[in-house]
């Protein structure tokens, strides 16, 4: 009687996580999510995805990124960099906790920026490109204390001033 019981309770729990379904709200993008794409696309008039990838390579590259990965037959390129994350002001907060409280307080010490390239084609001649800056900081213990996206609009200017030139020299073989 009691398996009866138990086995009734399973198949109701079953039966009732089935109908719960996906949220509408979860798969509609907010206009954060809209804006960050803006900053992040923008469209060449060439369907040559191997000539943009190219130059993408090479403004990463002079921009100080190491290659990483590349998947030129889908449009990708990853690359990274490291560098120093240590800040003044979280450095002078931890010498007052220690000096105050007798307590340590782990300090941000390295960082590695990525740089994601992909590029995918599209109608008349057009193909589209998006780059993405992300950061991984981690403490002088070794941890990981920030993972975030880097949505400074600099970047991403000074990212498409760069490859524009950089397709547009190699367009014209100058």
């Amino acid at each position: 009687m009691m398996n009866r019981w138990f086995m009734l309770v399973v198949i109701a729990v079953t039966l009732s996580a089935c109908q719960a379904g996906i949220p509408p709200e979860a798969l509609q993008l907010d206009s954060e999510s809209l804006q960050r794409r803006q900053l992040q696309t923008r469209t060449f008039d060439t369907e040559d995805e191997a000539l943009l990838l190219q130059a993408g390579a090479g403004v990463m590259q002079d921009l100080g990124f190491s290659l990483d990965e590349s998947e030129t037959d889908v449009g990708v390129i990853v690359g990274s960099k490291v560098r120093d994350a240590t800040e003044g002001g979280q450095v002078a907060g931890a010498i007052v906790m220690a000096a105050l409280f007798g307590v340590y307080v782990p300090t941000d010490d390295e960082q590695k920026i990525r740089l994601a390239f992909v590029t995918s084609p599209l109608e008349a001649n057009r193909t589209m490109t998006r780059v993405t800056f992300q950061r991984i900081v981690w403490n002088d213990q070794g941890n990981v204390s920030k993972q975030e996206f880097l949505g400074e609009p600099e970047l991403y200017q000074q990212f498409y001033d760069k490859l524009s030139q950089s397709v547009f020299l190699t367009a014209n073989s100058i």
